[in-house]
């Protein structure tokens, strides 16, 4: 799983501690997810998307989901 959250995040001007505030999580929570290596359940897929303004969908993206290029395909 690959994810939008750090452009998201600094978007925002906000620092990974920030953002682990917001949600209730530990920063290295954010770090794990920043980095895909950790899959977030709803509740807290639901919670950083909305902490980061954003729609769940434009978070999280599967590696079938990215085109030759390595853009994210529209959705």
């Amino acid at each position: 799983m690959r994810t939008t959250i750090k452009e998201n995040r600094a978007r925002l001007n906000m620092t990974q501690e920030d953002l682990a505030n917001r949600v209730g999580v530990r920063r290295e929570t954010i770090v794990f997810l920043e980095r895909g290596k950790y899959n977030p359940s709803l509740r807290l897929a639901h919670d950083v998307a909305k902490a980061l303004d954003s729609k769940i969908d434009d978070l999280f993206f599967f590696d079938d989901e990215l085109k030759e290029d390595g853009a994210f395909k529209k959705k």
